[in-house]
């Protein structure tokens, strides 16, 4: 798969929930599920460009959503349509979606659900149940209904659904394989779930990146076959192999 880096022309950047955007730019692309592109729509050298997983891919262009944390994501939050976003990727492995078959369980935290709506698009021969917890209010789990069986959503405060964290909803036992992607604790707490069941668990993982291409080593993260890159190695990982700092 070809990587780019050019300059593109925004189609629409809309705020759907309170700090949460969908930034849509129109060309050709090419991704797997759980790729992402780094993204830049400025000119100062001190704010890197930010990772961003791929939302959506069609015929009309690539939509990413993220959520505004710092100075490069709200200056990317102020783009308009026809302004200008550079954009390089894809970039770091995705889900060999060939592979995963059976009864799945997708699980995200916040917005860790931003990949997930491309993986679920493009999961065959799958019997798919969202797990999506969020702090108060969800958002894009509307977009992915008409693919999955059946969506079960958490909130801290209870404003909807579960009151309490998704994964007091999740039994890993009733699936095949469970995915996940979300803040660390979480998944953590997720692969842990996975391993006392004997559950294949995959996860896309969240780690701060600076460069995207593994040069840098910023987003490094502990497995059993030692520190790996997250963007150059993952951010698709076997739960299984990762190792958490006590």
């Amino acid at each position: 798969m070809r990587m780019i880096c050019s300059q593109e022309r925004v189609v629409e950047n809309i705020e759907i929930s309170p700090g949460i955007f969908k930034l849509t730019v129109k060309g050709e692309f090419e991704a797997k599920s759980g790729q992402f592109y780094m993204l830049k729509c400025w000119e100062d050298g001190l704010v890197l460009p930010r990772p961003i997983s791929v939302h959506e891919l069609n015929e009309n262009g690539i939509t990413f959503l993220y959520a505004v944390v710092g100075k490069g994501t709200n200056l990317l939050s102020k783009l308009k349509k026809e302004d200008e976003v550079q954009i390089m990727g894809p970039l770091g492995n995705g889900f060999d979606v060939e592979k995963i078959k059976g009864k799945i369980a997708v699980v995200s935290g916040g917005i860790g659900i931003a990949p997930m709506h491309y993986l679920i698009k493009n999961l065959k021969d799958c019997d798919i149940d969202l797990y999506a917890g969020f702090k108060a209010v969800d958002y894009s789990v509307d977009n992915v209904e008409k693919n999955v069986n059946e969506v079960k959503i958490s909130t801290e405060m209870g404003d909807i659904g579960h009151k309490g964290y998704i994964t007091e909803l999740l039994q890993p036992e009733k699936y095949d394989l469970v995915i996940g992607c979300g803040p660390e604790p979480m998944m953590e707490r997720v692969i842990n779930m996975c391993k006392e069941k004997d559950v294949p668990v995959y996860v896309s993982m969240e780690n701060r990146m600076a460069c995207g291409i593994g040069a840098c080593l910023v987003c490094t993260c502990k497995t059993k076959d030692g520190n790996k890159r997250t963007c150059k190695d993952g951010p698709v990982f076997d739960g299984r192999d990762l190792i958490f700092n006590d």
